[in-house]
């Protein structure tokens, strides 16, 4: 998805903290990139929300009472045409962001992120970007290498340079449509490369690529 520039990303936030909730409203509306179109205190509410709204993206903290957010998020990505989900999460939740990268979320933010980055990662998640902080990528990698999710040591340097490109690219939460802008090629064509580039680093999804160029640190 390709949202017109003029056009705000559409977003539901769901937090057990009304005043987080209150705060992150504020900072992601400021600029008007982003319109908060519903709040949401538990996973229930967020279906509800979601179903209601139909927003771009969910920003989803995983531990909320009664349905939590892995739970909300297992139930939402399996609706058609679900909007785009990334975890909200504290440094000391990794296992429930692995479970929730598993599940299909698109990324995962620390509360505690820069305003801009906040903002940057909701417009990239609703053009079909990964965001991924910085601060933990390297430590949920050995969480997927343990479950078997990847290749202990992925295959960088079978990478063409133009792959290499793309990953590189991919890493920084780009979307499709971003990264055949920036590289002069057509969707179709990163598509393509998209494809190539998980299937020789031995991974399933956008995202766990990101976390493996996250952890080589761009060496190749």
């Amino acid at each position: 998805m390709q949202l017109p520039d003029h056009v705000p990303v559409r977003l539901v936030l769901a937090d057990d903290e009304a005043l987080l909730r209150r705060g992150l409203r504020v900072l992601l509306e400021a600029d008007g990139r982003v319109e908060v179109v519903a709040e949401a205190a538990d996973g229930a509410a967020l279906l509800d929300a979601v179903r209601r709204y139909r927003p771009d993206v969910a920003l989803v903290d995983v531990q909320m009472p009664g349905m939590d957010g892995l739970a909300a998020l297992r139930a939402l990505l399996a609706w058609t045409n679900p909007p785009a989900v990334a975890v909200l999460t504290t440094f000391d939740l990794d296992d429930y962001v692995a479970t929730a990268l598993e599940l299909g979320a698109q990324g995962f933010l620390l509360k505690d992120a820069e305003p801009e980055a906040l903002t940057r990662a909701v417009v990239d998640l609703a053009a079909g970007g990964a965001v991924l902080d910085p601060r933990i990528t390297a430590r949920l990698l050995p969480k997927f290498r343990t479950a078997g999710r990847f290749r202990q040591n992925p295959q960088l340097d079978n990478l063409s340079a133009r792959e290499k490109q793309v990953l590189a690219l991919l890493a920084n939460g780009r979307s499709n449509h971003a990264i055949a802008t920036s590289l002069g090629l057509s969707e179709a064509t990163v598509k393509s490369y998209v494809s190539t580039v998980l299937t020789k680093l031995g991974v399933e999804n956008r995202v766990q690529a990101a976390l493996v160029a996250h952890q080589v640190g761009g060496a190749w």
